[in-house]
């Protein structure tokens, strides 16, 4: 085990110097080659009005008129020891981890995901939980009770949960619940935990029942279709045969072999959440890191999109790793070579 943990860290770092080799690449190189001069790229750090001489500078100062392995040594560096930043008369230092520096806002990037990553934290989480819980539960229920009128119509619901866009459902929650019926504290209104966990869950209650609307639908078609299927396994049909009870035969046995796929896309699922969850943050004016997104994209700031990207694409790994250290635990017969 300790042997597989090794070689999957270090297979998580490669990994994550290749997204920043390919992310630094589509932010930088694919423009040049798309035909755009560093002055194009460096036009807008800069106003409308400004001159070709005014631009050419801030290329220069930006680093863009240097050669691109020289940039994304640069780039790499940041990460690890920080990295100073020309703002004009003054020059303003980013310390590690430094992804980037945005000549927009005046300030480091790094230091605002942080301030965001516990929204977009606490909104994956809370969600998470409760998809993963309803998700399972009636697709076993859905599962044993097949062809009734409680799995037709869990069916139905999960299906219109997979086919109604994120957008919609929050928007039509909003409008239910927090503007009409007032249940709910209406969107962009966030509190941090320490300050009021109850305050924070009721800002929170809204954006996480429809987010876990959208993903349990889809956890409850698979796990209905695994177990219908692992309910007719030779070892399933043997525990009975021994004299189990239901409950140990559908739990002990049948929904531990379930649980694998599950566990799969619920790592892949989480991980992409933790870096952003994009519509859900803006449907809800919630201050995290798919907000954050967004902003960068509307205003063109691209050290913030780099490092949202990055941040996102490490969530992603980490959560796989934690994947596939957790198989063993959910089913015995995986072992690691």
């Amino acid at each position: 085990m300790l042997a597989y943990i090794i070689r999957r860290l270090l297979g998580a770092v490669i990994l994550l110097f290749v997204v920043s080799l390919v992310t630094f690449s589509i932010f930088f190189l694919v423009p040049r080659i798309a035909g755009a001069s560093v002055e194009d790229m460096a036009s807008r750090y800069v106003g409308k009005t400004a001159d070709a001489e005014t631009i050419r500078q801030m290329a220069e100062k930006l680093g863009f008129t240097d050669p691109l392995l020289t940039q994304y040594g640069r780039f790499v560096s940041a990460i690890f020891v920080g990295a100073d930043y020309s703002t004009g008369p003054t020059t303003v230092h980013c310390p590690a981890p430094c992804l980037g520096y945005s000549f927009i806002t005046q300030n480091p990037v790094w230091p605002d995901l942080v301030d965001r990553m516990g929204v977009t934290i606490s909104l994956a989480v809370g969600a998470a939980v409760i998809w993963l819980f309803f998700g399972v539960a009636t697709g076993v229920l859905s599962a044993l009770r097949r062809g009734t009128v409680f799995d037709r119509a869990a069916m139905g619901v999960a299906l219109a949960g997979v086919s109604l866009p994120i957008f919609f459902t929050g928007l039509l929650s909003l409008t239910i619940f927090s503007y009409g019926l007032g249940w709910a504290v209406p969107g962009g209104t966030y509190v941090n935990f320490a300050e009021n966990p109850l305050a924070w869950a009721g800002a929170l209650i809204l954006p996480w029942v429809t987010l876990a609307f959208l993903n349990a639908a889809g956890y409850a078609r698979l796990t209905r279709a695994t177990m219908l299927e692992t309910m007719n396994e030779d070892f399933i049909r043997t525990a009975r045969a021994k004299g189990l009870n239901e409950r140990t035969v559908v739990v002990k046995h049948g929904l531990r072999s379930v649980l694998t796929p599950i566990l799969t896309i619920f790592g892949l699922d989480l991980g992409i959440l933790l870096g952003g969850a994009v519509l859900t943050e803006s449907t809800y004016s919630l201050p995290g890191l798919g907000k954050y997104a967004i902003d960068a994209i509307v205003n063109n700031d691209l050290p913030k999109v780099l490092g949202v990207t990055l941040v996102g694409a490490t969530f992603i790994v980490i959560a796989n790793l934690v994947v596939d250290l957790l198989y063993a635990v959910v089913d015995p017969r995986v072992k690691y070579s």
